[in-house]
């Protein structure tokens, strides 16, 4: 799903994309029409620009999310100030592009969105990091942190790093199933519900390194 308030710059990402071999399932122009768009077809990847006829692209996302948990929100966006890429990310983006990226450069960041990896323009993914490791020198959570076995760490390390389920059980020679229960069983003991918050987990935790 394409989410731009631009009718013009909304139709030729769209058309990209369909010509790219991928199923362009709805567009919308503000929080609201995506928000229902999102809720009848389920979107796999949404791309989603920050300024929108109703809101921002930080709530849109907070919105589809609400209606469809499983959709990944990756921003196109003319906007690389820092507020607008934390805010995004804050409210669950996967991922981050300027629109000065190239056709290819998109297309690319969607198969890597729908496959659970992050994408950021150059210096973006930086920008990120280093909020999560300014939030994570407060103060230490103690003794209700979560117990993680040893083998989950490493998972979650992996998880952090945008690896797939795939591309862990190859670096450990494990099942891709010995993985995936692996991940799930993390999931249930940090209490989040995908990789994104996951990922949060670890960059707070200096997990990422």
């Amino acid at each position: 799903m394409v989410v731009d308030d631009h009718p013009i710059w909304r139709d030729a990402v769209a058309r990209d994309l369909a010509e790219d071999g991928f199923d362009v399932v709805a567009t919308a122009d503000g929080v609201e029409s995506a928000r229902r768009r999102a809720g009848v077809v389920k979107p796999d990847v949404v791309v989603m620009d920050m300024r929108l006829a109703d809101g921002s692209g930080a709530q849109a996302t907070a919105a589809v999310l609400e209606v469809s948990p499983a959709s990944r929100i990756l921003v196109l966006s003319a906007s690389a100030e820092r507020d607008d890429v934390l805010q995004a990310v804050k409210a669950g983006a996967t991922g981050y592009l300027v629109k000065s990226a190239s056709k290819a450069e998109l297309t690319d960041a969607v198969r890597a969105t729908g496959d659970g990896r992050a994408v950021f323009t150059p210096g973006l993914a930086g920008l990120v990091l280093g909020e999560y490791r300014r939030i994570a020198r407060g103060p230490a959570r103690g003794a209700d942190q979560p117990s993680l076995t040893e083998r989950e760490t490493e998972i979650l390390r992996f998880v952090a790093k945008g690896l797939t389920a795939k591309q862990i059980a190859e670096q450990l020679s494990l099942s891709h199933r010995t993985v995936e229960n692996h991940v799930q069983a993390t999931f249930r003991k940090l209490q989040v519900a995908n990789r994104v918050e996951a990922a949060r987990y670890a960059i707070e935790h200096g997990l990422d390194k």
